[in-house]
């Protein structure tokens, strides 16, 4: 099944040439136009050239490391990014999520399991653009929150959440009060369920209060319920 956008734009950066010829052929099967970069810098001149739908993001990279690629791509794009990485620690995926990647895969991975994460990424995508409701505003108008945008607006200014962390406060403000667990939550986000589900989407919940709380040690709008899981604090405005 191919995607259903006409002419899905990916940046494989991939410095080893044997993966990315495969990985292109694979892409190019399901119908999406790939574009390479074999390095760090030649895939930041390109994300600013060029409108990706998808970046799919090598860590071990000559000259500028993976990360700091996702870093400087976030100071200016939030185009969904899916990691690949040797480094098989959960803590090493996590700081990736940090740095604003919306998913990652561990080396060695299948290609189909990669295709199968940029569909669900398609499908979230999909999801926050398909609503009746395009705007919805909390605590008196302090928290505006633009599904049709993708955007959240906290006192008067944007919170730049990414991709994912957008999607995990969607799940969250359209059912509020609703306690959802670590695991549950990570399935309405992403769709799938992987090992380490937990620790991901705490470090998710971290950087969202980061961007939206007043004090992200005292959160108001997300609320921990230890034991359970988390919900959203507040009801719709008029409600």
């Amino acid at each position: 099944m191919l995607l259903e956008v006409f002419g899905v734009e990916i940046l494989l950066v991939e410095d080893e040439v044997s993966i990315g010829d495969v990985l292109q052929t694979y892409f190019r099967n399901e119908g999406w136009n790939v574009h390479v970069s074999r390095n760090g810098l030649d895939a930041l001149k390109l994300v600013r050239s060029m409108k990706f739908d998808f970046v799919i993001l090598d860590l071990m990279l000559p000259g500028i490391a993976g990360e700091d690629v996702c870093r400087n791509i976030r100071q200016f794009s939030k185009v969904p990014i899916i990691m690949l990485t040797s480094k098989a620690h959960e803590s090493d995926a996590i700081n990736g999520l940090n740095l604003g990647a919306d998913d990652y895969i561990t080396k060695p991975y299948r290609v189909k399991e990669l295709i199968a994460r940029i569909y669900a990424l398609k499908r979230r995508i999909d999801m926050m653009t398909d609503t009746n409701r395009t705007t919805a505003t909390f605590n008196r108008g302090r928290l505006i929150v633009n599904f049709e945008a993708k955007e959240v607006i906290v006192d008067g200014r944007n919170a730049q959440l990414t991709l994912t962390e957008f999607k995990v406060l969607d799940v969250l403000v359209r059912n509020p009060g609703k306690i959802y667990s670590r695991f549950d939550l990570a399935y309405e986000v992403h769709g799938y369920r992987f090992i380490g589900d937990g620790r991901v989407m705490d470090a998710h919940i971290k950087n969202i209060r980061k961007k939206i709380e007043a004090d992200p040690k005292n959160p108001e709008y997300i609320i921990t319920r230890i034991g359970a899981g988390y919900k959203f604090n507040y009801w719709p405005d008029g409600n």
